[in-house]
């Protein structure tokens, strides 16, 4: 029974032991004389010691040869209940880890001052703000991606957990050391590396911010005409920009970050340098790894370099200012205009209690009716074709019933009429700190919906605000369906607004629509992307983080689970 049992084990281990193998004849039969019986008893006794020995031998050469590899299991996703809760390194090893980084980097490269954490812990932009332990214990600021690749290598060896950090305009807790470990800071990493005018492209270091490459760019003998098409929040850093597939008003014209991107660079978790691709602007080389980096929030690798594309800026761009009655009317204006291929290079829209804190601002010249706005950037070769590509678009908003309809007609005014749209955020913020409490906070939501799902899906957030006492706006990049319904609260009524949250994100699931257009995930919105794509598919996700950081190190608990004993409702 012990040899049928190591000979099924062996077979299933696909390993032989390390003695030759014999072949086996037995002499006689069953009949046959005592002296072949005892010969054949003899033989067998034999044959099973060396049996015996060589399955030995054999498992313990196996359990040799495992012990140095790593055992993937064989199923496609990972479940996390699969999975045991990380381990991280000891006190000690963190010691150990410090050490070493601090041998390896020039000085002031790794702090651990009280001034430094606290500005690493949180950055004022997240509703949901970090537990007192929640706090890092150490900042490093590496200066090159090689310097990056030796700085994982320390930390996977001691088994430390690490975020990624480098603009920290995130919203959504992205950047919080739920696990306290390091913050790796990229912000150091700011060098535009090389400017490629005739193929539209440019390699930047994960630390450029895109309006730093838009300034350059500007201020440089034949770029001028070029940019970054891709315009988030101010202060955003392009690194960060690629892990959360950042858009902004431009988008509807030039597409989200990853429309963006012809290549990364980026360190693994062990301090693998790797690089995506190449700079030409299309490649079936392979798997689409700048595809599975864009929107990973630093979970599976630090990025450290960037080749974007460029956009030429437009000869001629005006702007125009329209009034609807109704946000569905402002809708199928657009829709309309779209279907007519008509280029559009913003449409943003503001709601009824958005055009009331832009007049209560007075940041602008005129004042509006208190009604759902569209703001429209229209761009073209010269000014014929925008002044044609204009009559089109007052024609189809007039079909659509338009209260009012404004085109600039300089440059200095379109500057200003957009400016009402550009400066929102700070309106929003000088409104409340006035109108409704100085100590009131804003939650700035984020979702996205097909473009035909927007008009029902905005009367139906509309409905559910009515339900609660907090004063809300919306403002939407109509064009890509992304709209942020910013919501005003006091702190003993953040419960409230979460639960409002949670209600708004599942009416933009049910309209087919998502939980992020553009702020990402983080630890705000993990529970709500299990809701919108499933477990399967989150399971899937935890297999692809496991395959790449095993350890579970890089931006813990961040985007999904990886521990089973994580009861966060987030």
């Amino acid at each position: 029974m012990f040899l049928r049992t190591c000979g099924r084990s062996l077979k299933f281990l696909n390993c032989q032991p390390l003695v030759r193998s014999r072949s086996i004849r037995f002499q006689g039969s069953l009949h046959g004389s005592t002296k072949n019986v005892r010969h054949s008893n003899a033989s067998l006794a034999a044959v099973a010691a060396s049996l015996i020995s060589g399955i030995v031998l054999g498992l313990y050469t196996t359990k040799r040869l495992r012990s140095n590899k790593q055992t993937f299991p064989l199923s496609s996703i990972t479940p996390l209940n699969d999975l045991s809760p990380p381990q991280y390194g000891t006190d000690e090893d963190f010691a150990n880890c410090i050490k070493e980084l601090m041998e390896l980097l020039p000085d002031k490269s790794v702090t651990t001052t009280e001034v430094e954490i606290e500005h690493h812990t949180d950055n004022g932009f997240n509703p949901s703000k970090p537990l007192s332990h929640q706090r890092p214990k150490c900042i490093v600021y590496p200066s090159s991606t090689e310097e990056v690749s030796a700085i994982m290598q320390i930390i996977n060896k001691y088994n430390i957990p690490v975020v990624p950090y480098s603009g920290g305009t995130s919203l959504e807790g992205h950047t919080y050391s739920t696990r306290p470990g390091i913050v790796l800071n990229t912000s150091r990493m700011n060098k535009i590396l090389a400017v490629h005018v005739d193929d539209l492209d440019a390699v930047l270091e994960a630390g450029v911010g895109w309006q730093q490459l838009n300034e350059y760019l500007a201020n440089h003998e034949g770029m001028e005409n070029l940019m970054l098409g891709c315009d988030c929040g101010p202060g955003a850093h392009v690194c960060g920009m690629v892990n959360t597939n950042a858009s902004g008003i431009a988008a509807t014209r030039y597409g989200s970050m990853g429309s963006n991107i012809l290549s990364i660079k980026a360190v693994l978790a062990d301090g693998t340098v790797v690089k995506t691709k190449q700079r030409p602007r299309k490649s079936s080389a392979g798997y689409n790894l700048t595809g599975l980096l864009v929107g990973s929030e630093g979970t599976l690798a630090i990025v450290t370099e960037v080749t974007v594309k460029l956009q030429v800026k437009p000869a001629y761009e005006t702007v125009a200012v329209v009034q609807f009655p109704t946000l569905r009317d402002c809708t199928n204006a657009v829709a309309t205009l779209f279907k007519k291929g008509i280029q559009l290079n913003a449409v943003e829209l503001l709601d009824t209690e958005m055009m009331k804190c832009i007049n209560y601002s007075n940041l602008i010249s005129k004042s509006y009716e208190n009604l759902p706005t569209i703001f429209f950037k229209i761009a073209g070769l010269n000014e014929v074709v925008v002044n044609e590509y204009i009559k089109e678009v007052k024609k189809v908003s007039q079909d659509n019933d338009c209260k009012m309809f404004e085109f600039a007609k300089s440059e200095e005014e379109a500057e200003e009429l957009f400016s009402a749209r550009k400066n929102s955020l700070y309106m929003m913020l000088d409104y409340g700190y006035n109108e409704i409490d100085e100590n009131a906070k804003m939650w700035i939501t984020d979702c996205a919906v097909p473009l035909s799902r927007l008009a029902s899906t905005l009367e139906e957030v509309k409905n559910l605000m009515s339900q609660y006492p907090l004063p809300h706006m919306v403002l939407g990049h109509v064009g890509d369906g992304n709209f942020h319904c910013d919501i005003f609260y006091m702190p003993d009524q953040y419960q409230m607004c979460k639960q409002i949250v949670r209600e708004m994100t599942e009416i933009t699931l049910k309209n087919e629509g998502t939980c992020s257009g553009e702020h990402g995930v983080g630890t705000g919105k993990r529970a709500m992307l299990e809701l919108e794509l499933g477990e399967n598919t989150i399971s899937m996700m935890r297999k692809l983080k496991l395959a790449l950081d095993p350890k579970r190190l890089l931006n813990p608990d961040k985007v999904f689970k990886i521990d089973p004993l994580d009861e966060s409702d987030e």
